[in-house]
């Protein structure tokens, strides 16, 4: 006997929000169980997309800044600052920022893999330090740029001094000429605030696996410019060993958005967690999942990745025995070690692929319409 449905999908890219998803699986659950209790929480594993999640789910509100785009264009950004206490304005509330608002590769004009800033991000920092925000929690999916976060870190006050005695600005192009930092006019602010980095992924700073090996060609780096990056992300992981005396470039998702998350790490002694490990916390998915007989999420594109990090991982890791239905747009899991049958059993999962017996282009082109005929056959299997 179905008496609560818990629906928790990450947005299908490029075509239904999270929101949309769940909207749509919750009037098909709906019908088909009028009596049934429907618990709505439209997901994001600290990607694009994740601060309008997280507010959609916890309440708040969203604020607005002028900040530099990654190509140095004055662009409007927006941030989440989750509900109040109510005791005082802001009180107990947290900051919720998205690398993709600031200095994202959308928000800038064409592609620019040596020189794309994260300084935006900074600017989006203070906006909220402004707010009197203390709390910070970093979404850093998306991101433009390879400059192991010296933009974001410049724009709280950070200082960088080239051979020459002059201060200046690191991008990709320029972090090999880094000869020292200086760290005394950071924001002191910075020091009164926790900062806690949403990841989900786990490469290190520099190397084959690296940031700028891994990640720079989505951004339209040439072999020769990885290269040039890979070079200053280790360069710059020198330079933080002599000014600080430790180095945070092998931790597991130092790489991250170009290195963002080693300068997170270096500069505002954030922590780094799995972003959607962190966003469940957030979203009191433990307490959303009491009494709960089903749990219903769904993604685009269901493969191997989905297993390590994202949505789908984390719901399996915290659902507490509770069955799980998968609707996504496409399932390809023929680079798992496991065959899918066997995946499917350990996992106790059902999965309901959308554009099963259509085309992709098909199930692109009308996506509500096939997500409620998924939906509707999963809820008739059961």
């Amino acid at each position: 006997m179905i008496r609560k449905v818990l629906i928790a999908p990450d947005s299908f890219k490029g075509t239904l929000s999270a929101r949309q998803v769940t909207d749509t699986i919750a009037a098909e659950v709906a019908a088909m169980y009028p009596d049934c209790e429907i618990e709505k929480l439209p997901i994001a594993d600290g990607g694009e997309g994740s601060v309008e999640t997280i507010i959609a789910a916890v309440g708040g509100r969203l604020e607005h800044a002028q900040v530099l785009s990654p190509d140095g264009r004055q662009i409007d950004a927006h941030f989440g600052v989750t509900a109040d206490s109510g005791q005082a304005p802001n009180h107990g509330s947290k900051a919720v920022l998205e690398v993709a608002q600031s200095s994202g590769i959308t928000r800038q004009l064409g592609l620019h893999p040596m020189t794309s800033s994260t300084y935006g991000f900074g600017q989006l920092i203070m906006a909220a330090l402004d707010l009197g925000l203390r709390d910070f929690f970093l979404c850093i999916g998306g991101s433009a740029s390879t400059d192991g976060g010296c933009g974001m870190a410049a724009a709280l006050g950070v200082r960088f001094f080239g051979d020459n005695g002059e201060s200046f600005v690191p991008n990709g192009a320029t972090l090999q000429k880094i000869a020292c930092i200086d760290m005394n006019d950071i924001d002191k602010r910075v020091h009164e605030s926790n900062f806690t980095v949403m990841c989900d992924v786990t490469n290190p700073l520099f190397g084959i696996n690296g940031a700028a090996h891994v990640y720079a060609p989505q951004k339209g780096a040439t072999a020769e410019e990885v290269h040039q990056l890979d070079a200053g992300l280790l360069h710059l992981s020198e330079i933080c060993l002599q000014t600080f005396g430790s180095n945070y470039a092998d931790v597991p998702g130092a790489g991250a958005a170009g290195g963002l998350g080693f300068g997170c790490m270096t500069m505002l002694q954030a922590q780094l967690e799995s972003g959607i490990d962190a966003i469940l916390d957030l979203c009191d998915f433990e307490k959303r999942l009491v009494g709960t007989d089903l749990i219903i999420t769904g993604e685009g594109k269901l493969d191997s990745q989905s297993f390590s990090g994202k949505v789908l991982s984390g719901i399996l890791q915290n659902r507490a025995d509770v069955p799980v239905i998968s609707l996504c747009g496409v399932c390809d899991l023929g680079d798992m070690s496991d065959t899918p049958e066997d995946l499917l059993r350990k996992h106790n999962l059902t999965i309901f692929e959308i554009s099963e017996g259509i085309s992709v282009e098909e199930s692109l082109a009308n996506p509500e319409q096939y997500l409620r005929q998924a939906a509707r056959k999963a809820l008739t299997a059961l």
